[in-house]
């Protein structure tokens, strides 16, 4: 039987940003505008299947679980000592504050403003590109825990379940779908 759990996490969307090209990072705006089962209006990863340039060249006809990209502010809080990273250079759609994004299991699903919802499909897996933007930032957001497994912490990755706009200031609400 599966259940719907009301999280008691909580954030707030701090920028939003988007690029109608492959670049690595993304110019913020005063909106952006979700659509369901394809991602950002006016971003180059719009669309039902991959627009990843690696993904597209293994199997172009993959489903995009990558449509919106989200990344915590606290990650650039963390940074900041190192590499001046700001809000959308790091090519996140949403840069999103008080929620450890994280910890977020895969199909949790988030409520963003009014009418937005997207669903978790994962952690964002950091590519070369990161070093070209800036060197040494792909160690810095990797780790290791005490067992040695990997920590990925440049954000998640997800789908628009329902569309509508997001504004910096919106919030963030979580739910999360389990079985008993």
């Amino acid at each position: 039987m599966n259940y719907e759990k009301i999280g008691s996490a909580h954030g707030i969307v701090i920028a939003v940003s988007k690029s109608d090209k492959h670049t690595f990072s993304k110019g913020n705006c005063s909106n952006i505008k979700l659509l369901k089962g394809l991602g950002v209006e006016g971003d180059a990863h719009l669309g039902k299947t991959v627009k990843h340039r690696s993904r597209v060249a293994n199997n172009p006809n993959q489903p995009n679980l990558r449509q919106v990209h989200l990344i915590h502010s606290e990650l650039l809080d963390e940074l900041k000592d190192s590499f001046n990273v700001t809000a959308g250079q790091m090519g996140e759609n949403i840069t999103t504050q008080g929620i450890d994004l994280l910890e977020l299991p895969r199909d949790t699903v988030l409520y963003i403003g009014e009418t937005a919802v997207i669903k978790v499909t994962g952690l964002r897996n950091p590519c070369i590109q990161i070093d070209q933007f800036k060197p040494g930032l792909m160690k810095a957001v990797l780790d290791r825990d005490k067992q040695g497994n990997l920590i990925r912490k440049a954000g998640i990755m997800s789908i628009v379940l329902e569309g509508g706009e997001v504004h910096p200031g919106d919030l963030i609400r979580t739910t999360t779908t389990f079985t008993l």
